[in-house]
């Protein structure tokens, strides 16, 4: 069993990070770090468990550490549900200290030498692992994206070899994308929000680094725009977006493509059966109905139209979040950089 960690184990991304390794057969959860405040306390007494399952009996006697690189002397992986702001030093510290670092903050996303990693469409972006060791880092850094970015990015993997210049993207995120205490109740009920700081840019940028190509020195952007439009809406779980793309092929050679994609990755115990749900009803996919498809680890896309447009959906703390950065480490593990 390999010993992990979560970093920031108390908030919403973290709660579900303790929830979905507490049974892991890769994984065991051995370090559990929060603010000065919990340090100290068994995980029962410092979290305030939020999730709509039980906290698991594994974890709750678990004393919670600070959040410093000491607390994680004996973890060979570390999870980090920390906000950008606090985690872009203590996770290059887990690094250097020869730590394997699997964020979900969005502080590494971007620099030229930390893979930015959705395994289903870019696995080969984990050879930037050599980057960081050649460079002296004895641990590393690797990345998921942003939430909307993940079910995007997936969603585009059928067509990625079909011609196209131009994607416009509108989303439509659910207010756990903001955390527990992120959106007032007032704010978002009866209310659409059509703001949400940063999140045009992420999704723009991060695209264009998960679609390129690694040759081997450095990741060469997608040679394609794209441009989004990201809403808050009142719905607990599960991000929302319509896609438009150029493509001018007919749409029934574009249905093909997402009837016969095929993962290219297997036998990982968090990819779902089906990574990609292609649905045919014409009011599908809708958050409450398929949102935990894979048990929350699948993208579904549906509404498929001439002019190419769809829409897409997946949940966006389990396969847009936790769920994403323990799969990414489950892919560092069978491809041999533990």
């Amino acid at each position: 069993m390999v010993s992990v960690g979560v970093l920031g184990a108390t908030g919403a991304v973290g709660q579900r990070f303790v929830q979905l390794l507490a049974d892991h057969p890769y994984f065991d959860l051995t370090v559990l770090t929060a603010s000065e405040r919990s340090a100290g306390k068994k995980y029962r007494d410092a979290v305030n468990w939020r999730l709509d399952l039980p906290l698991p009996e594994s974890v709750g006697d678990i004393m919670v550490a600070d959040t410093r690189t000491d607390s994680l002397k004996n973890v060979d992986i570390v999870f980090s549900a920390l906000p950008a702001d606090l985690a872009g030093n203590i996770e290059m510290e887990c690094a250097k200290a020869g730590i394997g670092v699997c964020s979900n903050a969005s502080f590494h996303r971007m620099e030229p030498d930390v893979p930015l990693v959705v395994p289903e469409v870019n696995a080969d972006h984990l050879r930037m692992i050599e980057l960081q060791r050649d460079a002296g880092t004895d641990g590393f850094i690797v990345t998921n994206p942003n939430c909307s970015t993940i079910v995007f990015t997936l969603s585009l993997a059928p067509v990625r070899n079909f011609h196209f210049t131009d994607i416009r993207v509108a989303t439509m995120q659910a207010i756990s994308g903001a955390g527990f205490e992120g959106i007032p109740g007032m704010s978002i009920f009866d209310n659409v929000v059509p703001f949400i700081g940063g999140e045009e840019e992420k999704m723009e940028r991060e695209t264009m680094k998960i679609m390129g190509k690694f040759d081997g020195s450095e990741v060469v952007k997608a040679p394609f725009s794209v441009s989004a439009s990201c809403h808050r809406v009142p719905v607990i779980d599960g991000h929302s977006m319509a896609v438009w793309i150029d493509i001018k092929d007919p749409v029934e050679t574009v249905e093909k493509a997402y009837m016969n994609w095929t993962c290219p990755i297997r036998d990982l115990p968090t990819l779902p059966g089906k990574s990609l749900d292609y649905m045919t009803q014409p009011d599908r996919p809708q958050p409450r109905l398929d949102r935990m498809k894979g048990n929350g680890m699948a993208v579904s896309v549906g509404r498929l139209r001439p002019q190419i447009r769809y829409v897409a959906m997946g949940h966006n703390t389990i396969r847009g979040a936790a769920g994403a950065s323990i799969l990414n480490a489950e892919l560092i593990c069978d491809r041999g950089y533990l």
